[in-house]
C-alpha cells in the first residue's frame, strides 16, 4: 500500500511540474518577440498548441489555465504586461478572447489523433488554432466595435507568422508525440 501511495505522489509530483514548467515557457514564449513579417511574432500559440501535443488535453488544459490564473491575479506573464497593465483589468483588455481561445487550441490540439500524415496533422492543427482566432475576433469586434475592419487588426498581420508555426509543429509532432510516454 505504501508503495502505491509513493507512486500516486511521485506521478502527481511529475504532473505538477510539468504543469508550472509549462506556465512558464508559456510566459517565456509571450515575452520574446521574433521579427517576422509584417509584425513581430511570440511563440506563444507554438508552445500552446505543442502542450496539447506533447502531454494531451488534460495537461494542456491545467497548464494554460493556470497560466491565465497568474495573469489574472496581477502576475506579468501576458506579453505586453506590466508595460500595458496586469491582471484582470489587462485580461479583459483586446487581448481576452485570443487568451482563452489557448484553452480551446490547447484542447483540440491534445486531443485530435495526430499520428497521422502530415497534411492530415496540419490541417488538425489548423482547426486547432482557429480558436485562438475565434474567440479573439469576437471579443475584439465586441470590444471596439464591428463596424471596425476587425479580421485586419486583429488576424490578419498574424496569418504568416501562424502558418510558419503550425507548419514547424506538423514535422515536429511525430517527435514530440514522444513525450506523452513521461505523463
Amino acid at each position: 500500500m505504501d508503495r502505491v501511495k509513493t507512486l500516486y505522489n511521485i506521478k502527481v509530483f511529475r504532473l505538477a511540474s510539468i504543469v508550472i514548467f509549462g506556465t512558464l515557457i508559456l510566459t517565456i514564449s509571450a515575452k520574446i518577440k521574433i521579427p517576422f513579417y509584417p509584425v513581430p511574432m511570440t511563440m506563444q500559440t507554438f508552445i500552446v498548441m505543442f502542450l496539447g501535443i506533447a502531454f494531451g488535453t488534460k495537461i494542456a488544459l491545467a497548464t494554460i489555465g493556470l497560466y491565465l490564473i497568474e495573469g489574472i491575479l496581477g502576475l506579468p506573464v501576458f506579453s505586453n504586461s506590466p508595460e500595458k497593465g496586469i491582471g484582470l483589468v489587462y485580461f479583459t483588455g483586446p487581448t481576452m478572447g485570443y487568451l482563452i481561445g489557448f484553452l480551446f487550441t490547447g484542447f483540440f490540439s491534445g486531443y485530435l489523433n495526430l499520428r497521422k500524415n502530415l497534411l492530415i496533422v496540419f490541417v488538425k492543427l489548423v482547426f486547432s488554432v482557429s480558436f485562438i482566432y475565434f474567440f479573439g475576433l469576437l471579443w475584439l469586434g465586441t470590444l471596439i466595435g464591428w463596424d471596425k475592419p476587425i479580421f485586419e487588426l486583429g488576424a490578419l498581420p498574424f496569418l504568416y507568422a501562424e502558418l510558419f508555426k503550425v507548419l514547424l509543429l506538423t514535422f515536429l509532432t511525430k517527435k514530440i508525440l514522444i513525450l506523452r510516454k513521461f505523463i
